[in-house]
């Protein structure tokens, strides 16, 4: 067709067809920007603070903090077996030992086979059988707490925390502590796995001999064989996972589950608040492998309460004492934070423990008792109370003193040759 004709050419066409094309992108982004589909690109939004109650009171006894007693045999275990993301299952550590069994040539199936009959009443036979085959079996302690929360209405709550490691050292721990008389007359109310590591969960047996059916919450992201070693070591009763995020136990107290990984090939780790009324949130922790930073604003972020004060734990700073700087920073923001009272061990390190009181933080110290080595913290058998109308801790202060570390007389479990080593 001529251009006369009034027909349009293939460059006017293309032209239109160009603009129409952007005319109608330009609409479909219109319509777009009010739709739902919008929202899929924008941030979410932080979720409201939970209400979840208050407490008069949490009291906390240490029943072991000790998990191992020679660092440098753990870690020369660990690198022998092929490192920190090897499986744990596979060290060849009690009380999965196979027969003369051999540094990182261990299976889980094997290894509780030669346990299963004895468990859970018959841990001295399960725990013979190691001292003849395992790697290093008086390496293993363990950590293990009772928290005792009582509610306003005057009702008293409990919570065992971890079971330890070795059958031996936590028996041993739990008749100095009068743990097996809690469990065996069913005045504990909640027993809280923190996570799948073998200082906190493979002496699990020795609580199951006592309370076989008691209630029993583990994080999700449990392996296989941690989940099998739940019914082997003898548990009956009701089994609950918790799911990452927020998990209410009773007004006043609620767990939260960290989905993260962690060394061994371990994966989660759940943690507890309790809201104590006109003063605040407690928060306990294992091993917060979270980390502090993240433990501490969580916190803040999901719980709604006055503010952070207090805590108890392992913190997980310099738990074989080696200071780097950047630490120096992270003891800055803490502070910063403005705990009133700090019952930190275990995996926190001795180290961290001292600065954390040059600081001005208000930790609590310990006794040095049964197997814990240095005052600068919660030692094994001590005890911290957060309270209603308590007042803040003096810094390094221990002793009844401070109104939270005490020491109940009682005969102390002894800890292997070598002296007692936190985790």
């Amino acid at each position: 067709m001529s251009e006369n004709s009034g027909s349009i050419t293939r460059r006017d066409f293309t032209k239109g067809v160009a603009v129409g094309t952007m005319a109608g992108a330009i609409g479909a982004m219109g319509v777009y920007s009010y739709s739902p589909m919008r929202k899929q690109h924008f941030a979410k939004a932080a979720p409201p603070k939970v209400n979840i109650g208050e407490v008069k009171s949490v009291k906390v006894t240490n029943i072991s903090e000790t998990s191992w007693f020679d660092n440098k045999k753990l870690m020369g275990d660990i690198k022998g077996a092929g490192g920190l993301l090897v499986n744990q299952y596979t060290y060849n550590w009690p009380p999965f030992a196979q027969v003369k069994g051999k540094l990182g040539k261990g299976s889980y199936e094997e290894g509780v086979r030669n346990i299963k009959q004895f468990l859970p009443g018959k841990l001295e036979d399960a725990w013979a059988f190691q001292m003849e085959n395992a790697v290093n079996p008086l390496n293993a302690g363990g950590f293990s707490a009772l928290i005792e929360v009582e509610t306003l209405e005057g009702e008293v709550k409990r919570i065992l925390l971890d079971s330890g490691w070795s059958y031996d050292w936590m028996d041993k721990a739990f008749k100095r502590e009068g743990i097996d008389k809690l469990l065996a007359g069913g005045k504990i109310d909640y027993f809280v796995i923190s996570h799948e590591h073998f200082d906190h969960m493979w002496a699990i047996p020795v609580t199951f001999k006592y309370a076989p059916t008691v209630r029993t919450l583990y994080p999700k992201g449990f392996y296989p064989e941690g989940l099998d070693y739940i019914k082997v070591a003898g548990h009956r009763g009701e089994l609950i996972e918790t799911t990452p995020g927020l998990y209410k136990l009773f007004p006043g107290a609620a767990l939260y589950n960290f989905q993260t990984p962690i060394i061994c090939r371990v994966f989660g780790e759940q943690s507890l608040f309790f809201n104590v009324k006109d003063k605040g949130l407690v928060t306990v922790t294992g091993c917060c492998h979270q980390g502090i930073l993240q433990f501490a604003s969580t916190a803040q972020r999901a719980v709604e309460t006055k503010k952070l004060y207090g805590i108890y734990g392992g913190l997980h700073v310099s738990p074989f004492d080696e200071w780097d700087p950047k630490y120096d920073d992270l003891v800055a923001v803490f502070k910063s934070w403005g705990f009133e009272k700090v019952g930190c061990n275990h995996c926190t390190g001795i180290l961290t423990a001292k600065k954390l009181i040059e600081a001005g933080v208000g930790v609590v110290k310990g006794t040095a008792r049964n197997g814990t080595k240095d005052p600068a913290y919660l030692g094994n058998g001590d005890t911290i109370l957060f309270a209603m109308n308590d007042v803040a801790t003096t810094p390094g202060v221990a002793g009844p003193a401070a109104g939270s570390a005490t020491a109940a007389p009682a005969p102390a479990a002894t800890a292997p040759a070598g002296g007692g080593v936190k985790y």
